[in-house]
This record gives structure tokens, sequence and C-alpha cells, in this order.
């Protein structure tokens, strides 16, 4: 319903954002991530999502598409809500989450309140395929389109020569963390000798 609103910051906390636009105050629940990007801002453009229950409409702010993207993913697991849905990543970047979660890091996740060892599985294997899809973790360490390409097509590679994608892709995530300016050759060469 709300795509973002964008204003001048009337007042902002670690949880909460209220947006002056138009002379209407847009109250919206962040992120410790987006409260980061924010604080020293005097206007911002939030990416928003409505929440409607029974008994209340709450709006959730982020900095990013991508935070907000998985944000909507994360509430589409059973038994994970906005607000543990908010907690969640406010607990680690959006990259490194999606790419705990793309990995099966089951430690990583227990280690965020309120996720248990049951929720920690969930999440994994309800949202392993649709992150690896949506491209949010990719790239671990440069942050760069190039290096997002390189590992897309390393991994094109490595599944025509019959290896699993999700294997594959795993693998080619850590190489990418430890060599993070690797060419194609590189990355597939090693992801050979490990696969």
């Amino acid at each position: 319903m709300y795509e973002f609103v964008s204003g001048k910051i009337d007042s902002i906390t670690p949880t909460q954002i209220v947006i002056n636009c138009g002379g209407v105050g847009y109250q919206a629940q962040i992120t410790l991530h987006a409260y980061e990007q924010f604080k020293d801002k005097e206007s911002v453009k939030v990416f928003t999502h409505l929440s409607i229950t029974e008994n209340q409409h709450s709006l959730y702010g982020f900095a990013s598409l991508e935070e907000r993207d998985l944000f909507r993913a994360l509430i589409g697991v059973s038994g994970v809500g906005p607000s543990t849905a908010r907690v969640i990543l406010s607990s680690y970047a959006t990259k490194d989450l999606a790419n705990a979660i793309i990995q099966g890091q089951l430690h990583i996740l227990k280690s965020i309140k309120g996720i248990g060892p049951k929720t920690a599985q969930r999440l994994v294997i309800e949202l392993q395929d649709k992150l690896q899809k949506m491209d949010i973790g990719s790239d671990l360490s440069s942050g760069v389109a190039s290096g997002h390409q390189v590992n897309q097509e390393a991994l094109m590679a490595l599944e025509a020569l019959g290896f699993q994608k999700q294997q594959a892709a795993k693998v080619l995530s850590k190489i990418s963390m430890e060599m993070p300016d690797a060419t194609i050759e590189i990355l597939i060469k090693k992801a050979l000798q490990l696969l």
C-alpha cells in the first residue's frame, strides 16, 4: 500500500522514526541498521511495509529495498512475525543475514535473541532457495555488481558441470569471503577442489 515515505525527520530513536511528509507525521518501526543510516540525516526516503492485524496497523521502515525484501521473506516463515523479523534484521547486516540463511549457518541464526533451533531450521529450509533467487546475500565481501556477476557466472559454470546449485553456491560464497578479488577461473578451480 505504501511503497515509501519521503520527508524530513521529525524524531528518531533506535526503534522508530517519525517522518514529516507534507505536514503529516508518519511513524514507522525501524531496525537498528536503518537507524544507523538515518540518524545523522535531515531528510530521508524510507521504504515501508504496512502490517495489518486485528488489533493494529503498523508501518515498518527500512533503509534499503533489500532490507525490506528480507523482512517480507522472514515474516513469510511460520512463527516469525513482524516484531521478530525486526529483531532478526537488527542483529545482523542484511547481506550477512541472507548469507547465513543461504549457507545454513544455524549457529549464527540461533545466536539471535528469540530464535531457537526449530525456528533457525525453518528459516533455512523455507528461505534458502528463495534468497538465492532474490540475490540479497550474493557477493559477500565487495558489494560490487562486478563481483556478484563473477560469482553468478562461476555458479552457472559449475551447474553446467553437473553440480547442485545449492552446494555450489555455498562453496563459492566461502571462496569469495576468503578471496574477494578472485576471477571466474580461480573461483571455478577452487570450487572444483572443494566439491
